[in-house]
């Protein structure tokens, strides 16, 4: 072990401005990280366009990256352990480049896809290690201080993400939003190559839980291709009911698997607690609607409202750069009052946001929906630090370092089943409007007939032939029909997204309990 790059060694080289040094090189490579993750749902629609898929293809883009983010922060520890944390942090960036310049370049979708896989396995490895980076560097009285600018910096880049993707898709090139990342990235590259400190001295990495892995990335894959592809294979089809036998055969394989004393990857420990159980299923409500959030928003003003991108992208970033200016005072408040009490306001406000977007529709006016996003970031400003205390408070020291990486997997998970279900929902309720209008457009139909007679007399005095009138009216018609049907499917979305963040008020209250 090379002692020249341990912390105390770099602290007397470059002086108490060291761990400035290490936390911008840290908070660099993270903070790209997390807006790339949601940059791609503000292009959605045009890789729809472009390839001519729906949304259940589509959305892939978004759900890859958190669902390998999911696998690779299993491989966190053993990986840092066994490399060391500047090599892990190298390794990590330069995957992280190569899956950005492939998604990139890319000539098909399934390259992309690709691509985004790579980023987010990068991602897993980097979040956690930076968060134990900055308690090497952070005095115990200041490491406060250090989590406050981690948490501020992830929602602040939440928000940028979608921004700066609109902007570079209305100037460029709806690719070049896979582009934008890699500057940043080799930035904080060469600052991690000079400023991380090696890993600490520790126990050597024992031999990799190669098994319990793999069967962990199988479970991964089986539950994300069961909810991407059901709505079109069909739910008991022959390959979802293997998929989902292959779901059952892998969960039950990898939690016997870490019953192994060479297990290395989960410790099942973590699960007799009941106030962490608890705490998990809250930490995976959280995930699933906020990262639901993050993609209907866009997606919705872009194909109901026909915003630009940028104007799409622009929506969330009032509120998140607002509650990374509220953490600070947040994370106090979870020190004064009850960690449980903060989360249930957060939670509550979080899901009456979304709720109210219910009725919105073309004509919702921009800044009402940015108000909407406004008051939700507040919902997640109260809800992070606290469920985190929450779930941190319910463990002793020696397992905190393992529950906080549980915590993240399991929002983590939250969110990429959020996306996919979400997706599920809007396309089955947009083909159920669909067929519900188009069953009354018949002659019946009074305001239908009106329609297609105002259609008939613009036409006319616009000089089109007559034999040309009845198709171009009853086209007009039909995407008539289906703009009411995706406002109607979108709407459904919103409330679906509003009542399962409901829903985590339920783990909330036995928090509350178990708290007591």
């Amino acid at each position: 072990m090379d002692k020249s790059r341990q912390t105390e060694a770099l602290f007397q080289r470059y002086g108490p401005t060291y761990r400035w040094f290490v936390t911008i090189a840290g908070l660099l490579a993270f903070f790209t990280m997390v807006f790339s993750s949601t940059m791609v749902n503000v292009a959605i629609p045009n890789v729809m366009g472009a390839y001519g898929v729906g949304q259940d293809k589509a959305q892939y883009l978004s759900t890859a990256f958190p669902a390998t983010t999911v696998t690779s922060l299993l491989l966190n520890s053993w990986f840092i352990a066994k490399i060391g944390q500047r090599p892990a942090f190298t390794v990590s960036m330069i995957l992280f480049f190569v899956g950005s310049a492939i998604c990139g370049f890319a000539p098909t979708l399934d390259l992309i896809i690709l691509g985004r896989i790579l980023q987010g396995f990068a991602a897993g490895i980097i979040q956690p290690m930076i968060m134990v980076v900055l308690f090497q560097v952070f005095p115990p009285e200041k490491r406060g201080l250090a989590m406050a600018m981690f948490s501020m910096g992830v929602v602040f880049a939440l928000g940028l993400g979608p921004a700066l993707g609109g902007y570079t898709i209305d100037l460029f090139n709806w690719r070049y939003i896979f582009l934008v990342p890699i500057p940043p990235a080799i930035i904080s590259l060469v600052l991690g190559l000079i400023f991380l400190p090696d890993r600490p001295p520790g126990p050597p990495a024992g031999p990799f839980d190669f098994i319990g892995y793999a069967l962990m990335c199988v479970a991964v894959f089986s539950l994300m291709t069961i909810i991407g592809n059901g709505q079109r294979a069909g739910w008991v089809s022959d390959s979802i009911l293997m998929l989902t036998v292959m779901l059952v055969l892998s969960v039950v394989g990898f939690v016997m698997s870490q019953q192994r004393a060479q297990s290395n990857l989960l410790d099942l420990r973590l699960f007799k607690n009941r106030r962490f159980v608890t705490a998990i299923c809250v930490s995976f409500l959280f995930g699933f609607g906020s990262f639901a959030t993050i993609y209907i928003f866009p997606v919705f003003t872009q194909i109901v409202q026909g915003f630009s991108a940028t104007e799409a992208g622009s929506l969330l970033l009032p509120g998140s750069i607002l509650a990374a200016c509220v953490l600070p005072f947040t994370g106090r408040l979870a020190d004064i009052f009850p960690a449980p009490i903060v989360i249930t306001i957060g939670m509550f406000i979080f899901a009456v946001s979304v709720l109210f977007m219910a009725n919105a529709d073309v004509d919702t006016l921009f800044w009402n929906m940015a108000f909407y996003l406004f008051i939700g970031r507040i919902g997640v400003a109260l809800i992070s630090p606290a469920l985190n205390a929450a779930a941190l408070a319910a463990l002793p020291a020696s397992q905190m370092p393992t529950g906080a990486g549980v915590i993240n997997l399991f929002l983590m998970l939250g969110g990429s089943c959020g996306i996919n279900i979400l997706v599920v929902i809007l396309e089955r309720r947009i083909e159920f409007h669909s067929d519900a209008f188009t069953a009354t457009q018949t002659s019946s139909n009074e305001a239908t007939r009106e329609l297609l007679t105002s259609v008939h007399g613009l036409l006319n005095s616009g000089g089109v032939p007559e034999s040309q009138h009845a198709p171009i009216a009853l086209h007009y018609l039909g995407d008539i029909v289906q703009q009411q049907a995706n406002t109607m499917g979108f709407q459904d979305g919103f409330i679906a997204v509003g009542l399962i963040s409901m829903f985590a008020l339920i783990p909330v209250f036995l928090l509350t309990q178990n708290h007591r």
